[in-house]
């Protein structure tokens, strides 16, 4: 019998399954916008340091006949810096609390920024922006199809990572054998990889949202998401640019 209140016991066997969702679509907002506050943050560090001169020649100065560019001291830091901090991240968003953990987040897209900035001495700002654009209408259908999909993506991912450790061979390689058809077919090989791995990505993020976790350890689990999402719109961005980008004059 329903109540007098006017719930019946369908609907109050509801009542959990709204509030996961609630939660879910939550978490997931939680994600993008953390993503988005670091890609912010990357983009302007990136154009201060590549658009001032005093900024850029303390990372590195690049001979504009030959494309050829060499670093300083700070800009070896700065270059392997964010792959260092992404490898201690996951342990020590674990330990922080969450607003450290997202203030670190914050740090390494100011990191990842500055790192970023040769690009600016390399392409045109109009189509660098236009990548952009392109790379985040691009990341936004992908993601949406991952978060939505029925179908299991951990096949196509798994295949994604394998593909991704050669990807990685090869660009090493290509760095001694300077090859145009290496580089042309990792570009490739490089755009359709992490385009699998973001909407793969988007789906175990999706999987991994439990309320058994709590608010504090969602809200670690989303800033670990963003920063994985994070990765996968960068480096899209990176590999679309070598196609779209117009390199200055």
């Amino acid at each position: 019998m329903d109540s007098q209140y006017g719930f019946s016991r369908a609907g109050a066997s509801a009542l959990p399954t709204v509030s996961f969702d609630a939660g879910l679509r939550s978490y997931m907002l939680s994600i993008y916008n953390l993503m988005a506050v670091g890609l912010v943050i990357t983009g302007v560090v990136s154009y201060l340091f590549g658009n001032n001169e005093a900024l850029r020649a303390s990372l590195f100065s690049i001979n504009p006949q030959t494309g050829n560019g060499s670093l300083s001291i700070l800009g070896y830091v700065v270059m392997f810096a964010p792959l260092a901090m992404a490898f201690f991240f996951g342990p020590a968003v674990s330990r922080l609390s969450v607003s450290g953990g997202r203030s670190l987040f914050a740090v390494f897209s100011a990191v990842m920024g500055a790192s970023l900035s040769f690009i600016f001495s390399i392409y045109s700002d109009e189509s660098i922006a236009r990548t952009f654009f392109i790379t985040a209408g691009t990341f936004a259908g992908v993601s949406l199809w991952g978060y939505t999909t029925k179908r299991d993506l951990t096949g196509m991912g798994h295949f994604m990572m394998m593909g991704l450790i050669g990807l990685i061979i090869a660009s090493v390689v290509n760095i001694f054998m300077q090859s145009s058809a290496i580089y042309f077919a990792t570009s490739v090989i490089g755009v359709v990889i992490f385009t699998g791995l973001t909407a793969w990505d988007t789906q175990k993020l999706k999987e991994a949202y439990s309320e058994g976790h709590g608010h504090e350890g969602n809200s670690k689990l989303a800033t670990m998401g963003a920063l994985t999402l994070y990765m996968d719109f960068i480096n899209l961005f990176l590999y679309l640019l070598r196609f779209l980008g117009n390199r200055n004059e």
